[in-house]
């Protein structure tokens, strides 16, 4: 190989590198964004009808895009965990979770509080898998929990009870998507993560169709411009096209990388909350914020680098 060659190659990785980071910025963003117009949403939609109309609309695209693709494929019965884990708890039990909970606390905090999934992934490989953590990654958990402490302490301390149980239910959301990355990396797959996520969404949106038309009939929506572009916007493109996003960058990027990347969506959705909602920064959340992302990013980066080191 020829000196020129290699010079291309290196730069040809690096405009793959370039794109990569701008799809992942992009997807951040999205997902960001998503929770002040989850937030918005909710003046017009019930949070059942809103989770139904989100992962509805999502998996319709998705089903056309791997239609499209050539890709579209029924589930082996070796699968059939993985499409409940992720479908019941990530996308259905956290989604629900986190809509009613915006309705009793703000979205910027509900954001911080349901990202936190890293913090009770470390305690679920303790006490379920019984593994041991490093001594930084203990340091971090015991930082991400005073962090929570923190950020919910004024309706502790106030009392407010829907604020307290709007950030029990965020805590338990994280929770069950915590429950599910422990569960997706113990199971083994058959099928590609994206001939799956058609069935998770549907799993997800046909059993929140029945219970929202039980528990609260037809609903009765004032249909109008801006809610059916932030309808498009949480369904189609945060979740539909970000979903795509992470799969093709995921393969290409580190996981560490990934990973850490992410802990920009909370940070994304309390400032955007901020900007278009109004909502306060106030010193809880200012304190909160820098204790549970030191946490998260000690728990995610610490491990990758004490390999680098043993290496």
């Amino acid at each position: 190989m020829t000196a020129s060659h290699t010079i291309s190659i290196s730069h040809a990785d690096a405009r793959t590198s370039s794109r990569d980071l701008l799809k992942l910025g992009i997807m951040v963003l999205l997902w960001g964004f998503s929770w002040p117009a989850m937030k918005i949403c909710l003046l017009s939609i019930s949070p059942l009808w809103l989770a139904t109309i989100r992962f509805g609309s999502a998996a319709l695209c998705l089903f056309l895009f791997t239609g499209m693709r050539g890709e579209l494929r029924l589930p082996v019965k070796q699968d059939i965990p993985i499409i409940a884990s992720v479908g019941l708890l990530q996308m259905m039990a956290f989604t629900v979770l986190g809509l009613i909970a915006m309705t009793k606390v703000a979205a910027g905090q509900a954001a911080l509080l349901a990202y936190t999934t890293p913090l009770w992934v470390s305690l679920i490989t303790v006490v379920v898998l019984r593994r041991s953590l490093e001594k930084s990654q203990l340091y971090a958990v015991i930082a991400g929990l005073l962090g929570i402490v923190v950020v919910i302490s004024p309706s502790l301390l106030s009392w407010q009870s829907a604020a307290i149980i709007g950030d029990i239910m965020l805590l338990g959301a994280a929770l069950c998507w915590s429950i599910v990355i422990v569960h997706v990396k113990q199971h083994p797959w058959h099928g590609s993560p994206l001939i799956l996520a058609p069935w998770q969404m549907l799993l997800s949106a046909l059993p929140l169709m029945i219970i929202a038309l039980v528990t609260e009939g037809i609903p009765h929506i004032n249909w109008n411009t801006e809610l059916v572009s932030l309808l498009v916007f949480i369904g189609p493109l945060a979740t539909c096209f970000c979903f795509v996003i992470s799969l093709a960058v995921g393969r290409r990027i580190n996981p560490v990388s990934m990973s850490v990347a992410t802990l920009g969506v909370p940070v994304i959705g309390l400032f955007s909350s901020i900007i278009f909602l109004g909502e306060k920064m106030t010193p809880a959340i200012t304190v909160g914020v820098v204790l549970i992302l030191c946490s998260l990013v000690g728990i995610l980066v610490g491990p990758a680098k004490m390999g680098e080191a043993r290496k």
